[in-house]
Order: structure tokens, then C-alpha cells, then sequence
């Protein structure tokens, strides 16, 4: 097998993907024109068979592919494009149908990825590659899948997005909307809840093995600190069980973000500006508090033997 290297393009992984589509700010980013360019190079029936929400299809004439109408690529933030099943940026060895070819075997790229080194030098960031294309994508997020073609600007603002992904299939992140959406419980096969916030939800009531209630008010006076070893001992119990676990608060920016922050610093033994980078990575709008972010600092010590991460930086 040869194999090279393409510039312009990185691998985008299936849960990167579902973030990317799932991240707000008053409304879903996806009403943002600049946001988003997710660009499906299957064929048009398959297509219109279905394809993941907001995509839209390229054509490809005489070897070049064709652009949708009003897309500006140099301006968007990102710009993913998907295949039948791709798996790697590399040009594989294939050999030639037939047994009489003389030719030799020929260099084959993934249609995903020679449309995205088409478009690479039309953009400002790296294009993005779906790792296993549609089949892999659609095979996690069956309910991201669609037949619809045209998006009206209203319909993008109704859009309700669901829980980010922190660990993939296994803890999400989400605020108290989400916490009682049934639909959301069912197409994510939510097992157990992790409610930091002073409301109750409709689930796992009375249920203390699949409900963590800690009763927090959303103030930088707010004390979490005594509750995380319990915390971390909820969320680990429910990995081992293989349970879907969601994390939410009522907005899901703050005191929720700081529970999966100090989880993650328990469970990867790792610094909190590590874990600030990884959760910021998948939730964009996260900011837990003042306070919040002090006791992180005194989990820190407590997790590492010593205080690493300068919560003074700006970055916090």
C-alpha cells in the first residue's frame, strides 16, 4: 500500500461532528450563515435517500465539483465533508477491476477527500473529512438523519440542540430543557442523570442509583467542592455498568461544565487546564463561574498532589 499525506485536510471524528451541529449561544450556531458548510459528495439518490441535517449535496461535472449557490467557503468556520464510508486522508493502492489489466494497480482517494482537497485552498481553516463517512455517522446519530433539502432561516432558529458529547455514547452534557425532553432520553439511551442545579427533572425521581441531585444555586457563593468525590463515584460506577449518563444544570454553561471538569480531572489523573481545553473543545459557551472555578483550582490539589493550573490566566 502507498499512502500520502494531503495538506489542507484533517480527519473529523463522528462525535466532533455531532458537537459541531449541537453548539448554541442564544440560538443554535447553525443560524449562523458562517458557521457550517457540511457538504455530502454521495450520489444524488442516495442523497435524497438521506442525508445528515443541514447538508448539502455537491455535484461533481467532468471532474470538478461543484459548489452549492452562496457558499462562501473563505468565510466559514467550518466546512466538513462526507462520503459513503471514508476512513483515512490517505491515497490507497487499489487494485484495477479485471484480470487483464496491464496498467498496474492505480491511487484512489476517497470521494470526501479529493473534494476536500479541491476546496482546501478556498478556505481559511483545514477541511474537514468525516471519519467513516455517512454509514458511520448515521449509525450513531440515526436521529440527525433527514430527507430534507432546504432550510428556512426560522427553521434553523427553532432548531433544539441536543447534549454535547463529552465521552462518546457515555456522558453528555446538556441544561434543564434537555434534561426533560423524552425524545432526547430515548435517542441518546440516557441511563442515569446528574441534576446540578436546584430544579427537579421528570426523570429517576426516587430513583437514587440513576439520579445525582446536587442542590446548588447558580452564584459564585455556590459550594460544590463537598459533593465531588461522590460525584466522581456516581459517574465511574455508571461507566462500569455502561450506562449513558446525562450531566446538565439549568443552563448548562456553568455548574454542570464544572462537574464534568472536575470528573474529568479525577478520572484522566490530569490538570485542570487540560480538562478546561477538552470540555471547551466540545462545549463552546462554557463558562463555569468565578467560585466554581477556584474550588477546581483546591479539586486540583486534591487530584494531583498540587496546584498546576494558573487560574489567574485570562483563559479562566
Amino acid at each position: 500500500m502507498m499512502t500520502s499525506r494531503m495538506a489542507g485536510l484533517v480527519l473529523c471524528e463522528p462525535t466532533e461532528l455531532y458537537n459541531i451541529l449541537n453548539q448554541v449561544t442564544k440560538l443554535s450556531r447553525l443560524t449562523e450563515p458562517n458557521y457550517l458548510c457540511l457538504l455530502d459528495v454521495r450520489s444524488k439518490w442516495e442523497y435524497d435517500e438521506s442525508h445528515v441535517i443541514t447538508a448539502r449535496r455537491v455535484e461533481k461535472k467532468a471532474s470538478e465539483y461543484l459548489l452549492p449557490e452562496s457558499v462562501d467557503l473563505e468565510c466559514v468556520r467550518y466546512c466538513v465533508v462526507y462520503d459513503h464510508n471514508t476512513s483515512t486522508l490517505e491515497i490507497v493502492l487499489k487494485e484495477e477491476e479485471g484480470d487483464n489489466c496491464d496498467d498496474g494497480p492505480g491511487l484512489v482517494p476517497g470521494a470526501a477527500v479529493e473534494c476536500g482537497r479541491a476546496l482546501a485552498n478556498l478556505t481559511r481553516h483545514p477541511v474537514c473529512i468525516l471519519r467513516g463517512g455517512y454509514q458511520g455517522f448515521s449509525a450513531t446519530y440515526h436521529f440527525f438523519r433527514t430527507q430534507k433539502i432546504i432550510w428556512m432561516p426560522q427553521e434553523l432558529d427553532a432548531f433544539q440542540p441536543y447534549p454535547v458529547e463529552i465521552i462518546p455514547g457515555r456522558i453528555y452534557l446538556g441544561n434543564f430543557r434537555q434534561a426533560c425532553d423524552p425524545k432526547i432520553q430515548k435517542d441518546l439511551k440516557i441511563k442515569a442523570h446528574v441534576n446540578v442545579s436546584m430544579e427537579a427533572g421528570p426523570f429517576f425521581v426516587d430513583d437514587a442509583d440513576s439520579l445525582l441531585h446536587i442542590k446548588i444555586e447558580d452564584s459564585p457563593e455556590a459550594n460544590l467542592s463537598p459533593f465531588l468525590r461522590h460525584l466522581c463515584h456516581f459517574l465511574e460506577l455508571h461507566l462500569q455498568l455502561g450506562s449513558v449518563i446525562l450531566v446538565f444544570s439549568t443552563l448548562g454553561i456553568s455548574r454542570s461544565c464544572a462537574a464534568i471538569l472536575a470528573f474529568l480531572m479525577h478520572w484522566n489523573e490530569q490538570t485542570l487546564k487540560k480538562s478546561w481545553a477538552y470540555v471547551k473543545k466540545c462545549k463552546t459557551n462554557m463558562r463555569p463561574n468565578r467560585g466554581l472555578v477556584a474550588q477546581l483550582s483546591e479539586w486540583e490539589k486534591v487530584v494531583l498532589g498540587d496546584r498546576v493550573t494558573d487560574i489567574l490566566d485570562p483563559l479562566y
